[in-house]
């Protein structure tokens, strides 16, 4: 998630100090080349939506409904150069980078430590088999536990584990 937000701040920055640079190849460049087939500033294109416009000696328009449709030609071609100026001098390249570092980085092969339910699984399934062997008369190989010293089965010589006490007391 950090990475993105780098890349999104990068893109940010650079976005905002390429905007002469993009400005002034829109209107050195692009805006001639527009020129030769017509008027040389995208601002001035423009279409009547309703009847037809005219204007006065001053430049405004007395009637008609004028659509601009040059000043958004000219934004998306600035927008369209921006994004590719700052996705492949900058975002392109961190991505490499990254994926570089990433693969120079030992792979981690050993096994992801067992969670809790894992346990309580295992658990789960060995009770399950002593129970099924028990009832068939088969003895169960679990894990195996040394006998005390006195030969009862739990820590303090009982049967039963960890109370000290045998079953039948």
């Amino acid at each position: 998630m950090r990475g993105n937000v780098v890349e999104l701040a990068v893109a940010v920055v650079i976005g905002a100090a390429f905007t002469n640079i993009v400005n002034s190849v829109v209107e050195g460049v692009i805006n001639p080349v527009v020129g030769a087939f017509g008027t040389q500033d995208l601002d001035l294109y423009q279409s009547c939506l309703k009847g037809p416009c005219e204007t006065n000696a001053a430049g405004e328009i007395v009637s008609g409904i004028p659509i601009r449709w040059g000043t958004v030609v000219s934004a998306g071609l600035t927008f369209l150069i921006t994004a590719a100026v700052v996705y492949f001098l900058m975002i392109m390249p961190l991505t490499r980078y990254k994926a570089r570092m990433e693969a120079r980085r030992p792979k981690d092969t050993a096994a992801p430590p067992k969670t809790e339910l894992d346990l309580l699984v295992e658990i789960r399934d060995e009770l399950i088999a002593q129970r099924r062997a028990a009832e068939n008369g088969t003895v169960a190989i679990g894990a195996q536990r040394s006998p005390a010293p006195d030969g009862g089965s739990g820590p303090d010589g009982g049967d039963s584990p960890g109370t000290g006490k045998r079953l039948g007391d």
